[in-house]
């Protein structure tokens, strides 16, 4: 396999975070985070993007001006009228490229660049090739995959970006139901906005008391964090060309020089792992999706 420089990207904040501490967290990404693409935008629930449209401008263009390219993420999922408008209007900017994380957008967006995100159901190089014809310039796999089928991937469409979701709790799921507003005996459309007492999620638990996954509103996370730290080298050679980086309730910035330094050659994987563990402690990681086996072990 080819060896290419490896980019680093940021996800998209999935929590309900206050929108003051939305706007300070991409402001100092910008300015201290050596980080080359970060998607911006709600994509988990479309009742809390009102919060962040404000300033939703002014971060686009700080990301901008400090040399990071945008993506503008669109929903996960999209069941509403106002939903159809919306990822409508998205697909419309020209702000920056969009990120598809619902098939709903190709129909605004095919024959125009774009990214796809990890909740687009890519799972062989002949999904990847199509969605490349379709304007596709990145892709972020799906968690779940392994290496082995990520590298057939990436052999495939050596055009596009591939990129892992390598840190942070791992996206599962998607529902109509919101499991906050549920837990705390509301309805979705009178939820108060509950999830916003949850910023890194929250705990669910087995009857054994055994935490194992963890609740985002109208979405469901992996409990464990994943960290692919270690597998950087293993990843480049199977011709990954991008490391997704999703923000957790920690100090991302220094997150991201820690892959950085490790991309870079100026830290070894077990000491970066150490400078993980001690930024974000109390929280297993794990790599078991990469390498074939259970997805919160790790290998």
């Amino acid at each position: 396999m080819r060896e290419i420089p490896m980019q680093l990207s940021l996800g998209p904040v999935l929590y309900n975070w206050a929108p003051e501490r939305w706007r300070d967290f991409y402001v100092r990404i910008a300015d201290e985070a050596p980080v080359d693409v970060v998607s911006v935008g709600e994509i988990v629930c479309s009742k809390r993007s009102p919060f962040f449209a404000e300033h939703l401008p002014e971060v686009i263009e700080r990301l901008q001006r400090a040399g990071k390219q945008v993506l503008l993420g669109s929903l996960i999922l999209v069941s509403l009228r106002r939903e159809r408008r919306q990822t409508e209007e998205l697909c419309a900017t020209e702000d920056a490229l969009v990120e598809v994380n619902d098939l709903t957008c190709l129909r605004s967006i095919t024959g125009r660049p774009h990214a796809i995100g990890p909740y687009v159901n890519i799972y062989n190089e002949t999904s990847a090739a199509f969605h490349v014809r379709q304007g596709a310039a990145r892709i972020c796999l799906p968690p779940e995959l392994p290496i082995s089928s990520a590298g057939v991937i990436a052999a495939a469409v050596p055009q596009a970006v591939i990129e892992i979701f390598a840190f942070g709790r791992v996206p599962l799921a998607i529902s109509a139901r919101c499991y906050h507003a549920r837990l705390h005996k509301l309805s979705k459309d009178n939820c108060r906005f509950v999830c916003e007492k949850d910023p890194d999620g929250l705990a669910l638990k087995t009857l054994d008391q055994q935490e194992f996954l963890t609740i985002n509103g109208v979405q469901t996370l992996s409990h464990a964090c994943t960290n692919l730290v270690g597998d950087i080298g293993a990843l480049r050679e199977a011709g990954i060309g991008s490391l997704r980086l999703s923000p957790q309730d920690c100090d991302m910035v220094d997150v991201v020089r820690t892959f950085r330094d490790v991309l870079d050659g100026h830290e070894d994987a077990e000491g970066a792992s150490r400078r993980l563990s001690d930024l974000y402690p109390g929280v297993a990681f794990a790599n078991g999706f990469l390498r074939g086996q259970p997805g919160f072990s790790f290998v």
